[in-house]
């Protein structure tokens, strides 16, 4: 992966990391923390829509996909801290 191509998943993963705390109302992360949540919401989210046979294009498919994951993660995170 190429620089830039570094510097767009990062700024990906901390939208996606935003929005997803956003949605489920969890607060603020941090910077860092927004990057670790949406990187690792893209993962899960890419997991899920691979199974359900639905494929994203572009920035914005990409920024959903990774949002959906967040969202996902959040909740399971949630479910185990209570």
């Amino acid at each position: 992966m190429e620089g830039t191509g570094i510097i767009a998943f990062l700024i990906l993963g901390a939208l996606a990391g935003w929005l997803a705390g956003k949605l489920m109302k969890s607060g603020g992360f941090g910077l860092l923390g927004n990057i670790i949540v949406g990187v690792v919401g893209a993962v899960i989210g890419g997991s899920v829509t691979g199974l359900l046979g639905i494929s994203s294009a572009g920035f914005i498919g990409n920024l959903a996909t990774a949002t959906l994951g967040a969202v996902i993660l959040l909740f399971i995170v949630g479910l185990i801290k209570k």
